[in-house]
């Protein structure tokens, strides 16, 4: 749809959050599958569930300005997916793996909390205000799944991940000293060339 008013702008912006929001709600089962912190499930699982409660208001606002979501791609949403995909299967560690999880789930909120307020902002201008109202209660809802997310890294995934990989250099650290004691019995061990 070529884009030539203001109200173009308004429906680009929301079909572009519309397919974040699919998107989004198609990858957290998985994503949820892959996190070891109950705590970091919960919260996974819990924007799930908003995000069908996000589509649904969606919904209503394509109503309230007389368009419809239509079949558009968001292609900022699907390389943050992607991308999160991706870093997931590149760690093994399960408590780096929920740290890394709560840092790509912040970029996904961020982004979302950004085009809800250009959005909001558009809505305004254009004098829908349910539109507006709902678009700045999302801006809310994503704020404080924002700060949730940077208190549940904050109190409980970070310290997890240090302290499983102090854990690990300890362990690092003792078997080199057993390869060390190890080494000079090896040596009287080994019998000599010429004997």
């Amino acid at each position: 749809m070529p884009i030539r008013a203001p109200q173009d702008l308004l429906t680009e912006e929301l079909k572009d959050i519309y397919s974040a929001e699919k998107q989004l709600s198609r990858a957290l089962p998985k994503l949820s599958k892959a996190v070891q912190t109950d705590s970091l499930r919960e919260m996974l699982d819990r924007r799930r569930d908003e995000g069908q409660q996000i589509i649904e208001s969606l919904d209503q606002i394509f109503e309230q300005i007389e368009q419809r979501p239509g079949r558009k791609r968001n292609a900022i949403a699907e390389g943050l997916i992607e991308e999160t995909n991706n870093l997931l299967e590149e760690i093994d560690d399960p408590q780096l793996r929920d740290a890394a999880m709560i840092g790509a789930m912040q970029k996904l909120e961020h982004y979302c909390i950004a085009a809800w307020g250009t959005a909001a902002a558009f809505a305004k201008a254009l004098d829908h205000p349910e539109a507006a109202q709902t678009l700045a209660d999302l801006i809310e809802q994503g704020r404080q799944m924002d700060d949730d997310l940077t208190r549940l890294a904050e109190d409980e995934i970070n310290p997890a991940m240090l302290q499983s990989d102090d854990e690990d250099d300890d362990e690092d650290d003792s078997d080199e000293e057993m390869d060390d004691e190890d080494e000079p019995q090896a040596r009287r061990a080994a019998p000599r060339s010429g004997q």
